[in-house]
């Protein structure tokens, strides 16, 4: 009888034994959370439309759960980190570029300098961007060399071996000045202006004469970053049949695949551009940034590059909402009606165009306002300078203006001594207006708008 329990617990025991050598044998997998199989679906989502119901977001379910996959989420075997290294000089020319002491430093695969660059200049408007700064730097923010190595912390260290020599150069930060004959030229031009339009209604200078009061403002703007809560973010890897597949937190992967095919002088059918899920853009991801850089250090390496921005990357490489100079000159009679309207503005580029033209324009159609304005002349410029570039941000060109106009109107209707809401029923468009370049308005629901938001805020109870 014992030598029966003591097989059996021999038995037992080379069992456990043999179930313990298959475990180890299996991956290492991390222990799942368990999510309930049937969601349910809100009664809206089985309507159409859901105008006025409560819809839950699509995404909304993965992002409260912490399981929505960023860039900075994922790997791929055998993956290197790549590091920019910035100017950190306004205006320069380059003289040399020595990255032979970071090739030799630890966990270090490859380097690149914009001459390796088969195509070293894009852009959304004018291609006069450079990836890799390999002429001249043109602000403190412009990447002039990278790294791949195996780590971050590698790369942040090979960046410090990198030897450039500068010849310093007079910068121009203020627009105004870089619209002078006798500044310094970014681009090596005639001018620092590379961008105006004008717009002429009627007749402003009869306008001016044919008004009772004539106020004038000059309105200015701040340069504004987007701070995304994800920086911008990219993986590049290549496949054997000579084809680039980049990971990117572009908002717009169409005219970055463009370009990605420009910068690298290759077929756009070889380029695949896979975009993640974006923490945030604003605008400020519209446009490449190192897309090309990574797929070039991939092909060096044959292996997948990853690049994450830091904060700082962010703030001082790139775009930035466009700082503007605003000179509003109105015509008024003494009952509150704008006879006439003069402005020039002034768009600071910063060193490159990025959506300069774009929002220009923008910012001069809208600089009228919303208002009946018979003669009106309109006169913007965009311009060089040796500050981070300017690019897209939520509606770019019409909130600068906005705030310009808006502010004209409420100065104009204390001196006036008209109530704000009532100088601005006086003069708002209405159906059949036209705007400043010609447009016949239709569906015109300005006052409307006015009045609604004036009764729920309770104006004429708060101005008592």
């Amino acid at each position: 009888m014992a030598d029966d329990v003591k097989t059996k617990e021999k038995t037992e025991s080379l069992e456990s034994l043999r179930k313990a050598d298959d475990n180890l044998r299996l991956p290492t997998v991390p222990e799942r959370t368990l999510f309930p199989k049937e969601i349910g679906i809100a009664p809206a989502r089985e309507q159409t439309p859901a105008v006025g119901q409560r819809a839950t977001r699509p995404d909304g379910r993965m992002h409260g759960l912490g399981q929505t996959k960023y860039i900075d989420d994922m790997f791929f075997p055998g993956m290197l980190h790549a590091k920019i290294k910035r100017a950190c000089i306004s205006h320069a020319k380059i003289k040399s570029i020595d990255v032979s002491e970071a090739e030799k430093m630890p966990g270090v695969m490859a380097t690149l300098i914009g001459k390796e660059i088969p195509v070293n200049s894009f852009g959304p408007s004018y291609q006069d961007q450079p990836l890799l700064a390999d002429d001249i730097v043109r602000h403190a923010g412009d990447g002039v060399a990278a790294v791949a190595a195996v780590t971050e912390q590698q790369a942040l260290d090979a960046l410090e071996k990198i030897k450039i020599v500068y010849e310093e150069l007079t910068p121009v930060y203020d627009p105004m000045e870089a619209m002078k004959d006798d500044a310094v030229k970014i681009h090596n031009g005639e001018s620092n202006v590379y961008s105006s339009k004008t717009i002429i209604k009627g007749d402003v200078e009869q306008g001016f004469k044919d008004s009772d009061f004539i106020f004038e403002k000059t309105f200015t703007t701040q340069m504004v970053e987007h701070v995304p809560m994800e920086p911008h973010a990219s993986i590049a890897e290549w496949d054997a049949n000579g084809r680039v597949t980049l990971h990117t937190s572009l908002g717009r992967i169409t005219l970055g695949r463009a370009d990605v095919s420009r910068t690298l002088d290759l077929p756009i059918n070889r380029i695949r551009m896979i975009a993640t899920v974006v923490g945030g853009n604003f605008g400020g991801k519209n446009e490449i940034t190192t897309e090309p850089i990574l797929a070039l250090l991939s092909k060096k390496t044959g292996r997948p590059v990853k690049c994450v921005f830091t904060r700082e990357d962010e703030f001082i490489s790139s775009t930035t909402r466009h700082p503007f100079v605003m000179e509003y000159k109105t015509g008024m009679s003494k009952e509150g009606k704008i006879m006439a309207r003069k402005v020039r503005l002034v768009c600071d580029g910063g060193a490159y165009c990025s959506w300069s033209e774009t929002t220009l324009g923008k910012a001069c159609i809208l600089s009228a306002g919303p208002y009946n304005i018979d003669n009106l002349h309109v006169d913007a410029y965009a311009v060089y300078t040796n500050k981070t570039m300017t690019g897209a941000m939520r509606g770019f060109g019409a909130p600068q203006v906005c705030f310009a106009y808006e502010s004209h109107m409420d100065d104009m209707a204390k001196e006036l001594g008209i109530e704000p809401l009532e100088i601005r029923f006086m003069n708002a468009f209405n159906e059949g207006s036209t705007s400043p370049t010609g447009q016949l308005l239709e569906a015109v629901v300005v006052t409307d708008s006015l009045k609604m938001a004036s009764e729920r805020f309770g104006w004429k109870e708060w101005q008592k």
